[in-house]
């Protein structure tokens, strides 16, 4: 099958790469053909920087390059079985693009978005046989992060559904699937992670470097959460924290961070302008965390819960399976367990319990706790079901 990739940015480039080292012809096409030769110029470096590592041979790397067609023109996408959007995030020029597609594209070809946050079925739309649009959404770097999410819209035929999830498994690729509510699973599960976090800043509780520190050291996460706002880029975390927050009809869950909207609109994006939570110029010593265990634990808890809640809430709500979710984070954003096999282990009374402290403490809707969580302790049950 040819895959064909719009938008030669970081994620379209790693989507071709990871299709054209499954053995497939790969068209990836993009208007600009600065970008074009950026990504070619950035394909060839990285597929040789893994010559050197020795993961793979010379023949391989340029095997993969040759699989590769750079163009910048739609019309060379005739003849695809499946193409993957990976352009902006903007409803109005996505459904312009799938119109053309449309048009261009044989009446089998799968038409597919990388959206992280815009609803698939809207995209879908547009088109006269909205049956052959699907979500498939990468993680970034698509070629090393193992998570695909797949999410079907409601106009979604099965035949679409089953055929792309069989083509990304076959790419060696962990699948999920999920429905198509804001967020999926992920970018909706993880908001409390960077929420709270924020939360906890803002009430004078804990400095940036103690949370990220209770996080990692206690909890056991690779990042914590400003170090890993800060990698991302604030700008982007906070424009997905906000498209949930509309999303989701401005539930108090969602709601994005002041903190997090000034420092985005001060430039202090992260690493990539240097300075986010932390200053990553050159000779200045990042901070150093308050070491207080207890204080610590209260940190680690408070998120926890949150995150816990989150998940069992998506469960309830049948945004996909318990098996999914679990996957979803450990694959996706590398948590370092299942937060729904966590919540099991830590006791379901124990999430419940903290969870109705702080809705009491607080009087906010953000900390109300799933109804099956309540459901499940009232009834003596303690493990959930898939």
């Amino acid at each position: 099958m040819q895959v064909g990739v719009l938008g030669a940015g970081t994620m379209g480039s790693g989507i071709a790469q990871v299709a054209a080292t499954a053995g497939h012809q790969v068209v990836l096409v993009d208007v600009n053909e600065q970008q074009l030769e950026k990504a070619k110029n950035a394909l060839t470096k990285i597929l040789f920087r893994l010559v050197e590592k020795g993961k793979l041979s010379d023949n391989e790397a340029n095997d993969v390059l040759r699989r590769i067609t750079f163009s910048s023109s739609l019309e060379d996408f005739a003849g695809s079985g499946i193409v993957i959007e990976a352009i902006v995030e903007n409803l109005k020029i996505k459904n312009e693009v799938f119109r053309n597609l449309e048009t261009i594209t044989g009446a089998d070809c799968i038409l597919a978005t990388n959206t992280s946050s815009l609803s698939v079925a809207s995209i879908g739309a547009v088109l006269n046989n909205p049956g052959r649009i699907i979500g498939i959404h990468f993680f970034n770097p698509a070629p090393l992060m193992p998570l695909v999410e797949i999410i079907p819209a409601v106009q979604t035929t099965e035949t679409t559904l089953q055929t792309a999830k069989q083509l990304i498994d076959s790419w060696r690729k962990v699948t999920v699937l999920t429905k198509d509510t804001p967020g999926f699973i992920v970018n909706r599960v993880a908001r409390p992670f960077y929420g709270e976090a924020l939360r906890i800043y803002e009430e004078g509780i804990a400095d940036f470097a103690t949370i990220d520190w209770a996080m990692t050291e206690l909890g056991g996460f690779r990042m914590g959460p400003f170090t890993l706002m800060d990698y991302i880029g604030n700008d982007i975390n906070y424009t997905v924290t906000e498209t949930v927050f509309a999303a989701f009809y401005y539930d108090p869950r969602y709601r994005p961070s002041l903190t997090q909207k000034r420092h985005s609109e001060a430039g202090y994006l992260g690493r990539k302008s240097g300075r986010g939570y932390y200053n990553y110029a050159e000779g200045v010593t990042l901070p150093e965390p308050v070491k207080d265990e207890k204080l610590g634990k209260e940190i680690l808890d408070r998120i926890l819960v949150m995150l816990m809640n989150e998940a069992i809430d998506a469960l309830f709500l049948n945004i996909a399976s318990k098996k999914d979710i679990d996957l979803a984070m450990t694959k996706g954003v590398n948590y370092p367990k299942g937060l729904l096999q966590w919540a099991e282990e830590a006791g379901l009374e124990w999430v419940l319990e903290k969870l109705t402290a702080l809705q009491d403490e607080y009087g906010e809707d953000r900390y109300r706790p799933s109804p099956l969580l309540k459901r499940m302790v009232r009834n003596g049950e303690t493990q959930f079901k898939d």
